[in-house]
């Protein structure tokens, strides 16, 4: 019998609030009724814990003995915790840092990376909102965010653009999607360090906080992962963004092809010594097994077949 599935919203409300263990719901592919047991904890990027909770939720419907409990601490939060080998699997929504390589060798956790979908950054505003563009450029972007910038109206982004105040929200310093944001918006600073924000915006590693700041002003401009937009289209409005090319539209299209300047894999990253229990390696290979469909369930952009065939051929039998 096929189960409900969580909305992206409310599963990420969920995850955002409490862990989330899930032992029931609907799936039929492998790693279904293979008398398996155990738990699997999860942790990381916001922007992935809504598919892994959904991968999960299918997969326990056949597994009820296999409790996976996923949470949300950010991607950089989910590393630390992983990185001491409190969690099997962590979620994240940029590849490792060296840094973050190196704790992990320090404690012997040894891993395997795996791409599960694909983003892209989006910037949104209250539909409705009467901003004077819909579409901005990587430059326009930089002279806002930039750690020096004090732009607190539209029209100081470019004299054509409405009189309308501009407050901002955006991710927190331990989420993935701060340190992809930032690289490509602000690029590295002479040190080969990543630039850092302005501070004076709504900061949160929950997305739904920047969904609520965003559709709470008049005129502000918020970003985070594809699949909140998709949630929320009904009250947010995503701009175009042009990178050189021209203004390219946020779309599964543009996303999967690269063509969206903000584009970016997503991942799941394993321990290794986690992969070597039968309750761990089944449940993902059945997240890569299904990896399409649910992320076409719950409003993300699928990966490239091939990439999921190149990480599904790393899982050991």
């Amino acid at each position: 019998m096929r189960r409900r599935s969580l909305s992206l919203l409310a599963a990420a409300g969920l995850l955002a609030a409490a862990p989330v263990v899930l032992g029931a719901c609907g799936g039929d592919e492998e790693g279904a009724g293979g008398g398996l047991s155990g738990r699997i904890v999860a942790d990381g990027s916001s922007t992935v814990a809504p598919l892994t909770s959904a991968a999960a939720e299918a997969f326990a419907a056949e597994n009820p003995d296999v409790n996976i409990e996923v949470r949300t601490s950010g991607t950089g939060g989910g590393f630390k915790v992983f990185c001491t080998g409190e969690t099997d699997i962590s979620d994240a929504s940029r590849e490792i840092k060296d840094e973050e390589k190196a704790a992990c060798e320090k404690a012997g956790v040894g891993f395997k990376e795996f791409r599960v979908a694909s983003d892209g950054i989006t910037l949104v505003t209250k539909k409705g909102a009467e901003i004077g563009t819909s579409c901005l450029t990587l430059e326009q972007l930089r002279k806002v965010w930039e750690p020096t910038s004090k732009i607190d109206n539209w029209k100081e982004i470019d004299p054509s653009f409405a009189d309308a105040p501009l407050t901002l929200a955006g991710a927190g310093s331990q989420s993935g999607t701060y340190d992809f944001f930032n690289e490509k918006v602000l690029g590295k600073d002479a040190q080969g360090e990543t630039i850092t924000p302005r501070q004076d915006y709504a900061a949160s590693e929950d997305d739904n906080v920047t969904v609520r700041a965003v559709t709470g002003a008049k005129a502000g401009m918020g970003y985070f992962g594809y699949s909140y937009f998709a949630e929320n289209q009904d009250k947010l409005t995503a701009l175009e963004l042009d990178g050189g090319q021209g203004c390219v539209a946020p779309t599964p299209e543009t996303i999967t092809s690269g063509e969206y300047p903000l584009s970016r894999p997503l991942f799941i990253y394993v321990a290794t010594r986690s992969l070597e229990r039968p309750e761990v390696k089944a449940f993902v290979r059945y997240y890569l097994k299904n990896a399409v469909s649910l992320a076409k369930e719950h409003r993300f952009v699928p990966a490239p077949q091939e990439a999921l065939d190149q990480s599904l051929a790393r899982v050991p039998e």
